[in-house]
């Protein structure tokens, strides 16, 4: 359980129902669990499966479930979105395709669930007179760093089928705003890492892979550069999303300030385990040449401007904290078991 306090934000939302699609994910399920802890009234939007399973909030303590409301719907569907929405004062919508190699494999489906399901967000919104809608966003859509920090005015470009996607929705909760007044927020984090993550992610595919006894690790390329944010700095910059005053319409970042290569951190993760390690380029896991993203690094005083939010993981120091817990967590057997740390997971 990651300790994260949302008491300041909880009191601005204590009249509010808060709906979070994507609930059952990485981020999703850590800020449900803060939210309800915080003493919020969660709606938990799941995707429907034949298994009654809620992803990672299944994991998540009994008290925090038994205060849950979930629904369990698709967010490519107009009419279970319209109903999941109603009765709702502000949406977290999270729900998303992230994984870069399968935008490549699957384009079609990153657009059904991307954009049109986040144009299902901001239509049921409107319809139904919803006070906030704060939709996600991703670094991916400004592309390789033409200039750094990556303020919110950097261009777009979408390099990768999931981030023209990822655009495409940006775009499409702006021009809602623009065109109804539809109150919008996008929040745009940066490469969000910590336990839950699943192993399409640098970090975890390195440490799972050191945890499970390689010694010799398989990577991707190594020179590009990320700026990594720990899950409970974007679970703050998600709740302060919710109910900061004059950010509609508002594009915000959420990073770390902190820049490091994949190499270095790989580097970083086997010294936390002291660990001595070899890579091996897989050219599986390299991205076409024009598609890498070789800089990232994000420009984060427009979140302190606007909602007074700063990393509490920031900085080298900082990382190396974020990476101790998730790599705590990953190194406890119940939850490295989930993860097949000899396959590659696109």
């Amino acid at each position: 359980m990651i300790a994260i306090d949302l008491s300041t934000e909880a009191a601005a939302l204590r009249d509010a129902r808060v709906l979070v699609t994507g609930a059952d994910g990485f981020i999703g399920s850590h800020l449900v669990e803060a939210l309800v802890r915080a003493g919020v009234n969660v709606r938990a939007f799941v995707f429907y499966n034949s298994f009654n399973s809620w992803g990672w909030l299944d994991t998540a303590d009994q008290t925090i479930r038994d205060e849950l409301d979930v629904f369990a719907g698709d967010i490519r569907d107009n009419a279970g979105v319209h109903s999941a929405m109603a009765g709702c004062d502000v949406v977290l919508h999270l729900a998303a395709l992230i994984s870069i190699p399968f935008s490549y494999h699957s384009p079609e489906t990153f657009i059904a669930t991307n954009v049109v399901g986040t144009l299902n967000v901001v239509q049921a919104a409107r319809n139904l007179g919803v006070r906030r809608v704060v939709v996600t966003s991703t670094s991916e859509v400004y592309g390789t760093a033409r200039f750094v920090p990556i303020r919110e005015d950097h261009p777009l470009q979408g390099q990768s089928p999931y981030a023209a996607t990822k655009i495409g929705a940006d775009q499409l909760a702006q021009s809602f705003f623009l065109s109804y007044a539809t109150p919008v927020v996008i929040l745009r984090p940066f490469n969000t890492y910590g336990p839950r993550q699943s192993a399409r992610a640098v970090i975890p595919t390195i440490a799972t892979q050191l945890l499970s006894g390689a010694r010799r690790i398989k990577l991707g390329a190594l020179h590009p550069t990320r700026d990594f944010s720990f899950v409970a700095d974007t679970v703050r910059g998600f709740a302060r999303a919710a109910v900061a005053d004059s950010i509609l319409g508002e594009v915000i970042n959420i990073g770390s300030g902190f820049e490091i290569s994949v190499g270095d951190t790989a580097a970083l993760i086997a010294e936390t385990l002291g660990i001595e390690l070899e890579i091996e380029s897989d050219a599986e896991r390299i991205r076409p040449a024009a598609s890498e993203v070789k800089r990232l690094f994000a420009g984060i005083d427009k979140a302190d401007r606007l909602m007074g939010w700063r990393p509490l993981y920031s900085g080298r120091d900082g990382f190396r904290r974020g990476l101790e817990e998730t790599i705590a967590w990953l190194a406890d057997p119940a939850n490295l078991s989930r993860y097949k740390a000899d396959r590659y997971n696109i």
